[in-house]
């Protein structure tokens, strides 16, 4: 399995946490020493281990901002 870095640049939220201490956290951080985008994945109590989650750039972030809006939540 290829090696990657990443950076959390900015850690903007807490969104849930699970009964084994995991947080889905919504950061900005930078994949591979690139531009940071908006992520949004779960991470181990400590930080070290994460699970899948998505990557915005900040045009999709906006788009995906507007559909929420609209939604009857």
């Amino acid at each position: 399995m290829a090696e990657f870095k990443y950076e959390i640049t900015e850690k903007i939220a807490v969104l849930s946490q699970s009964a084994n201490g995991w947080e889905r956290q919504l950061n900005l951080v930078s994949w591979n020493e690139r531009e940071p985008k908006y992520d949004i994945r779960d991470w181990s109590p400590d930080g070290t281990k994460m699970g899948k989650g998505i990557s915005l750039t900040h045009d999709e972030l906006a788009i995906l901002k507007g559909v929420l809006e609209e939604m009857d939540i």
